[in-house]
C-alpha cells in the first residue's frame, strides 16, 4: 500500500479488504457475523481470541477457515490433560552432526507459527497453559536458556467448551486477560441450519481463497492505532472500566453487589483499540460512544470476576455489564469544588 496516500484511501482500501475477507470466511462459515467480525478485530488490533460454546458451533472451523484465507504459517494444539509445556514450546534433542558428533539442538514446538489454533484449550493443566503467556504477551519464546523472536503478525486463537467440568482446567486469571476479545458462540438460526445442511450433505466442499499476507496486516494495524480517541470518548471508555472496580469512586450499585475483581488495564486497551476498528469500517476516523458501547462485552466479560452472591443467583458477567453500561453516563459528572 502507498504510504503517501491520504487517511480516508487508506480507510476505504481497508475497508474493502476486510469485506473481501469476510466474503471469504463467509463461503465456508455460516452466519455467526458477530463472532466473525470479533475475530477479525482481534487480528487488526494485534490481540487474541477465546471462543467459548458448545461442541458442534464451527468453532474450529472459523479458525481454520482464517488460516486458510491469510498467507500466514498455522499450527494447530489439541489441549489435553496430559499435554506437557515441552511439548507446545519445544525441546532440546540430542542430534548428530554431520561429522559424527553428537549435541544437543533445539526443536521447536508448534508454538512457533503465526496462527496458533488452541483447541479445547482449558482440557490441559496450569502448567501446560501458562506456557502460552509469555507468547501471547511479548510474541517471545524463552527455552532452553535462549530466547526467540516469534514471527509477526502473532495471534493466538483458543477454544473452549463451556458445559462439560470433568477433566477440565479453568484457565488462569494471568493468561484471560491477555485475550483480547472472549466470544460466545451461539446456535444457527433456522434459515442457517438450513444452508449448513445443504453445504454439508449434498458434497459441496467450498475452499476460500486467500486475502491477505501478513505484511499487510501489519499496515492496518498502524493504521487501527492512527484512529483518533477524542478526550472525552477516551474518559468515558475509562470510567466504563473502573466502574467493574467494587468499592472503587466509579462503581454502580450491580458493580458493588455483584463483581469480586473489575478489569485490568488491558480491558481499557482492548475497548479503545476495538473501538478504532469500528470507527473505520463505519467510515469515520474518529471514536464515538457508540463504537465504545458495541465492544463493551467481549472486551471485558473475561476480566471480571463475579462473588458468590452472583454465583449462587445465577447472574451472568454480560447481564452485569449491560447494567454497569446502562448506568455510566457519557458525560462525567463536574466535581464541586469544596
Amino acid at each position: 500500500m502507498n504510504e503517501q496516500l491520504p487517511i480516508a484511501d487508506k480507510a476505504e482500501i481497508f475497508r474493502q479488504r476486510y469485506k473481501e475477507l469476510q466474503q471469504q470466511i463467509g463461503r465456508v462459515i455460516v452466519g455467526h457475523e458477530e463472532v466473525v467480525h470479533g475475530v477479525l478485530t482481534c487480528l487488526f488490533a494485534g490481540g487474541h481470541a477465546l471462543l467459548e460454546g458448545v461442541p458442534g458451533l464451527g468453532k474450529t472451523l472459523l479458525i481454520r477457515t482464517l488460516a486458510q484465507v491469510l498467507d500466514l504459517q498455522f499450527s494447530r494444539i489439541q489441549f489435553t490433560p496430559d499435554l506437557m509445556p515441552a511439548d507446545i514450546l519445544g525441546t532440546n534433542m540430542v542430534v548428530e552432526t554431520p561429522e559424527g558428533r553428537r549435541e544437543f539442538q533445539f526443536q521447536k514446538g508448534p508454538v512457533f507459527t503465526q496462527i496458533l489454533l488452541a483447541d479445547e484449550i482449558n482440557r490441559a493443566t496450569p502448567k501446560t497453559q501458562s506456557a502460552l503467556l509469555e507468547t501471547m504477551q511479548e510474541g517471545t519464546v524463552t527455552a532452553a536458556g535462549r530466547k526467540f523472536e516469534l514471527d509477526k503478525p502473532y495471534f493466538v486463537m483458543a477454544t473452549q467448551n463451556p458445559l462439560e467440568q470433568e477433566g477440565t482446567y479453568p484457565l488462569p486469571e494471568a493468561q484471560l486477560d491477555r485475550f483480547f476479545f472472549k466470544l460466545v458462540v451461539g446456535y444457527s438460526s433456522r434459515d442457517e441450519l438450513a444452508l449448513i445442511l445443504d453445504r454439508t450433505t449434498r458434497g459441496e466442499q467450498p475452499q476460500p481463497s486467500k486475502v491477505m499476507d501478513g505484511p499487510e496486516i501489519l499496515e492496518w494495524q498502524r493504521l487501527v492505532r492512527d484512529v483518533i480517541l477524542a478526550d472525552h470518548v477516551k474518559d468515558y471508555l475509562i470510567r466504563l472500566t473502573l466502574a467493574t472496580h467494587p468499592g472503587g469512586p466509579y462503581a454502580v450499585d450491580v458493580t458493588n453487589q455483584y463483581i469480586r475483581w473489575g478489569s485490568s488495564p488491558r480491558g481499557a486497551q482492548a475497548l479503545a483499540l476495538a473501538a478504532k476498528i469500528r470507527a473505520l469500517l463505519e467510515g469515520r476516523f474518529n471514536v464515538s460512544f457508540e463504537d465504545v458501547r458495541r465492544v463493551y462485552l467481549p472486551a471485558l466479560r473475561h476480566r471480571i470476576i463475579l462473588n458468590f452472591e452472583a454465583l449462587a443467583e445465577g447472574i451472568s458477567p454480560d447481564r452485569v455489564l449491560l447494567d454497569v453500561l446502562e448506568k455510566v453516563p457519557e458525560k462525567a459528572e463536574r466535581v464541586a469544588a469544596g
